[in-house]
């Protein structure tokens, strides 16, 4: 349909004319008979010029009264200014306010993740969080794009099902009329179901994990992508997730940058990333690169870096507050906002200086079989610029399902991609196995119930084939692409451990 009213994303489309535009204020400023309102509508921010002279009474008035995060309505000429945000502003005519606001509880000041947390509904408002929801959006288009224009066809998993796919310690359980259920911890195993009918299919949905963790990559509900193609194997597998992951950066460097800019991100980091093909180290090679002396020697002189910038920061940010009293009002705003900055970061020097030691303890000691932590993972992809994908894992820490390597039992045929900056394991999947024997004897060995399992076995049953698949996890892609620090900031309402509302 045609609307009424102008977006400020297709203000630049109507440059001299006359436009209406429904939005909120987000901030303003003004000076006698001159006003500069700060309006976003959801698809950007514009500045809106309203003159005394030049508008009426009513309009005037309005104008002044306006709160923050009032909703208005403003009829003005589109003007061409390339000093403002998007090249445009209004030179208002008239505005009318449809519903002031309440004081708004969310102030340019820091605030305390709790807090924002408990508002929720509100921060999303705010600029950084609009940016990684257009972001997070971004990737979602260009990974139906990618699968689509493969040939891929979506299908759904079922969110309830009777049976583990991870390991029972992470089940959400519930009554499902007096028998047991749980809600899905992915939705592969129905997904080799699908692609048994179908050849190369993906699901895209919730999943839930009721991990007791409380890190900055784990939430209790995401959202996975899991392709599932039958006759591929490893190799194959792993192309498959390399072309996938160009795609999303190729997608977001070409209609995002004006998002990552408002997040602060460094594109130049995501323009390497993108450069395949990524490094593939098995398990063996990732655990000799992060026990060697190389390693040790890399994060001494992190350390040593942050040390530095450390001393810098405190020496800025004293040095300002030394002159803070005599300061301007403008100054003192100027100040006020860098030492926001400032603050920030040195929480974040902090956080590393408490965590490197540990880590360099942990990956001299790392033992061959073990599984990779968060701080091993984020050790090994120090050393590159781009996505590494490592496989062929000890069987013993991967999923019952995997396909033994033929080479060497001990090995399962997995793979991981783990993300550069320290985000990790975004990707995991491989081959699976296909001997109904084997699939049979894992099952009892992991003390799951068989009778679960009965239509899972089924597919070994009618003309089995190699296949393969993997999971994407959309909130650790998002953190990693917008550069943020949590996986909370990365959905509209995350769920963690203790976060129900709102």
């Amino acid at each position: 349909m045609t609307e009424p009213f102008t977006r400020v994303a297709a203000l630049r489309e109507h440059v001299d004319q006359t436009v209406t535009l429904n939005g909120w204020l987000y901030n303003s400023r003004g000076s006698k008979g001159l006003r500069f309102l700060e309006v976003r509508d959801g698809s950007g921010i514009v500045q809106v010029v309203v003159r005394e002279d030049e508008v009426d009474g009513a309009s005037w008035d309005a104008s002044g009264e306006l709160t923050q995060e009032s909703s208005l309505r403003v009829v003005g000429v589109v003007t061409a200014d390339e000093r403002q945000r998007g090249g445009v502003e209004i030179v208002a005519s008239s505005v009318e306010v449809l519903a002031l606001a309440e004081p708004y509880p969310i102030t340019p000041k820091e605030h305390g993740v709790e807090f924002l947390g408990d508002r929720r509904h509100l921060w999303l408002r705010s600029q950084r969080q609009w940016a990684a929801m257009r972001v997070r959006n971004r990737i979602i288009t260009a990974i139906h794009g990618y699968f689509q224009g493969q040939g891929y066809i979506q299908m759904d998993a079922p969110i309830l099902t009777g049976n583990a796919v991870e390991g029972t310690s992470t089940l959400f359980e519930l009554d499902y009329f007096g028998e047991p259920a749980y809600l899905t911890q992915s939705g592969q195993l129905h997904g080799e179901a699908m692609a048994m009918a179908h050849g190369k299919i993906y699901t895209f949905g919730p999943t839930f994990r009721a991990e007791k963790s409380k890190t900055r990559r784990h939430l209790t509900e995401f959202w996975m992508i899991e392709p599932e193609m039958a006759f591929y194997d490893l190799a194959m597998n792993m192309e498959v997730a390399e072309e996938m992951l160009v795609a999303i950066l190729d997608a977001v460097l070409e209609d995002s940058r004006d998002d990552l800019e408002i997040l602060g991100r460094d594109v130049g980091k995501l323009e390497a990333a993108r450069q395949a093909p990524f490094p593939r180290l098995t398990y063996t090679e990732a655990v000799d690169l992060l026990t060697s002396d190389e390693t040790q020697t890399m994060l001494d002189a992190e350390i040593a870096g942050l040390e530095d910038e450390q001393a810098a920061l405190e020496d800025e940010r004293d040095t300002s507050r030394a002159g803070y009293g005599q300061a301007k009002k403008g100054v003192k705003r100027r100040i006020d906002a860098r030492e926001i900055e400032i603050n920030g970061r040195l929480d974040e020097i902090t956080e590393s200086l408490r965590n490197l030691p540990q880590w360099k303890e942990s990956a001299a000691s790392f033992e061959w079989g073990a599984d990779f932590g968060g701080s091993d993972e984020t050790v090994i992809t120090r050393h590159f610029d781009t996505p590494i994908l490592v496989h062929r894992y000890p069987a013993v820490v991967k999923a019952f399902y995997m396909k033994r390597d033929p080479d060497d039992d001990r090995l399962a045929l997995g793979m991981d991609v783990l993300a550069p900056e320290g985000y990790g394991e975004i990707i995991g999947g491989g081959e699976r196995a296909t001997d109904l024997q084997f699939l049979r004897d894992q099952v009892e060995a992991h003390g799951l119930p068989e009778s679960a399992f009965d239509w899972y076995f089924d597919l070994r049953k009618y003309g089995s084939v190699p296949h393969a698949g993997f999971g994407l996890g959309l909130e650790r892609m998002v953190a990693y692409v917008c550069g943020l620090p949590h996986v909370r900031e990365t959905a509209p309402f995350p769920r963690l451990l203790g976060r129900l509302h709102p």
